[in-house]
């Protein structure tokens, strides 16, 4: 089953993954380059409702979460990984890069117990700790398990080159759990101008070919001398011709078969060397390096974009699927963030495992896989799955008012709604989310989440008096508690809002909880939702034309 868990990853790690169970291992974890990032989410052109909401703060700090993550390795029993974490701290001494490897050092320990010994582990990094991270790698994985420091070129140009060279590449560190890890030849299309140059030659039946050099490679094989002749093992002469001063590359049984084949060219000079073709069409293309260049990062505007910071493209996390897994095995993100690498094992018949820290994120990826692969099946961990995990999360978010805003970003999700301010700083005024709608999204939604158990018709009349502060089109409702009589008939009184070609939605609607679990944004009436809004048009549009044809 697949699967997604909201929660840290260490304890979910720790809890729910057994040991050797999972094929490969992707993680871009939050960079240590003092920066707060935040997810964007805008509302339709020139408004000025966008909302920016606090992802993670990658910024670490040497307290007592960073004491307790360097306890842990201390006494976790691994002496490689506890020495040279111990060196690390003599050498930077506990401050905020510290605090980062103690946190990445018990996790990758964690996360080489899962592993299964065919299985690998791609860590992504940029340069602030990339160094540091090798040597942690060396450390719990053995330095002979390092496979390949893969530069990847995320963009052509960069606004810091005043006193360096501009930064444009991020690390990608590949590392086997043992000498059995699996791996497939990734492979690429020829470049043309590669094409054009050395696939010069055409035979009659139009195929394109060039001529490579037939003989033995230095070290071994056909070339190695045998004691008996002291000649190499291809020193023999085939139809008049010499062997290379190594012997021929193939043994006389592999010549005769080429020759049948038609694959070998025979100079008119005998004293030149015979030529082996290489046809065009059978070239699989050229084996990918440790340096990517050909992937893009994505751009604002890309269809991919979900508006997180640090998203990378499908195809970057498709490249290192193929070639360290294959179909039916097991992916693990511990640092899921939007859910590509998810994204990227679905569409490739892997299963997979997401782990992340915010209902944020995992909110994201539930409504990302439902878009994408609409017979999806998965199952998600640490949120509720019933009205009674619903209520048990509101009460403790009574409790603690971060916990608090993990409740309003996680209800927000079942209705696909964006959220509104839901960091620390500033009032919300009354809007936790927004849903947009309409041709270019110019009709609005406003979302206001109750947790409690006291709501009355006061708060009906306060979302209304929002929206038509906003001059937005409809006001949601969305509470845990049942509506009394009362505020479903101050909802009603709000009327009704109208987009020409679609059936009218009430202005006020009030949706439970429970609703929103059971129907996800179909709890939502709205006229023409986004993504179905070209569609709507389409068929109003030929409706109109069959009744002027008439």
């Amino acid at each position: 089953m697949n699967q997604l868990h909201y929660g840290d990853n260490l304890k979910v790690l720790r809890d729910s993954i057994r040991d050797e169970t999972v094929d490969l291992i992707y993680l871009d974890p939050p960079f240590n380059s003092n920066a707060g990032y935040n997810i964007l989410f805008k509302g339709p052109a020139g408004s000025d409702s966008t909302a920016q909401i606090e992802a993670f703060d990658d910024t670490w700090h040497w307290n007592d979460s960073a004491e307790a993550a360097f306890g842990d390795v201390m006494r976790g029993g691994n002496a490689n990984v506890s020495q040279m974490l111990r060196a690390m701290r003599s050498f930077l001494g506990d401050n905020d890069m510290m605090a980062y490897l103690a946190m990445m050092a018990v996790r990758l320990i964690e996360l080489h117990r899962v592993l299964k010994p065919t299985g690998s582990l791609y860590l992504h990094c940029d340069p602030t700790a990339s160094h540091y991270l090798k040597i942690l790698l060396d450390a719990v994985f053995g330095a002979a398990n390092f496979r390949s420091d893969i530069v990847w070129k995320r963009a052509t140009a960069h606004s810091d080159a005043n006193t360096k060279f501009a930064a444009v590449t991020d690390t990608i560190l590949f590392y086997g759990k043992s000498r059995e890890a699996k791996f497939n030849v990734v492979r690429q299309p020829l470049d043309k101008d590669y094409v054009e140059k050395f696939y010069r030659f055409t035979d009659a039946d139009g195929r394109r070919y060039q001529l490579d050099n037939m003989a033995a490679p230095e070290g071994g094989g056909m070339s190695a001398i045998r004691k008996d002749t002291g000649k190499p093992n291809g020193w023999y002469v085939w139809k008049g011709y010499e062997p290379p001063s190594r012997g021929w590359r193939y043994s006389p049984e592999t010549m005769a078969r080429l020759d049948a084949e038609g694959r070998l060219y025979y100079p008119e000079d005998k004293t030149a060397r015979i030529r082996l073709k290489r046809y065009l069409d059978e070239n699989q293309g050229q084996a990918v390096s440790n340096v990517w260049t050909d992937i893009v990062a994505l751009q604002g505007g890309s269809r991919e974009g979900m508006g997180y910071p640090t998203q990378k493209p499908v195809a970057l996390l498709e490249r290192i699927l193929a070639a360290s897994s294959n179909e039916g095995d097991v992916v693990l993100d511990p640092f899921c963030g939007c859910g590509t690498t998810v994204h990227a094992a679905q569409k490739m018949n892997r299963g997979w495992i997401g782990i992340d820290i915010t209902h944020l994120a995992i909110g994201l990826i539930e409504k990302r896989l439902r878009e994408a692969f609409p017979a999806v099946q998965f199952k998600t961990f640490g949120v509720p799955q019933d009205i009674d995990g619903a209520r048990d999360m509101a009460a403790r978010g009574r409790e603690d008012k971060n916990y608090y805003f993990e409740f309003e970003k996680w209800a927000l999700s079942l209705i696909a709604a964006q959220p509104g301010n839901l960091s620390k700083k500033g009032a919300d005024k009354g809007i936790d989310g927004n849903i947009y709608f309409g041709p270019k999204s110019e009709g609005r939604a406003i979302v206001s989440v109750k947790a409690g158990d006291n709501v009355g018709v006061s708060m009906i009349r306060d979302l209304r008096g929002v929206i038509e502060r906003e001059g937005a089109s409809v006001g949601v409702f969305l509470t845990l508690s049942e509506p009394s009589r009362p505020m479903i008939t101050e909802a009603a009184g709000a009327g009704q809002f109208e987009m020409d070609g679609f059936s009218p939605v009430p202005r006020i609607q009030i949706v439970t909880i429970a609703q929103a679990m059971e129907l996800r944004d179909r709890a939502v009436r709205l006229p023409a939702k986004f993504d179905n809004f070209k569609k709507a048009v389409a068929e109003v549009d030929t409706t109109r034309q069959k009744a002027l044809d008439l």
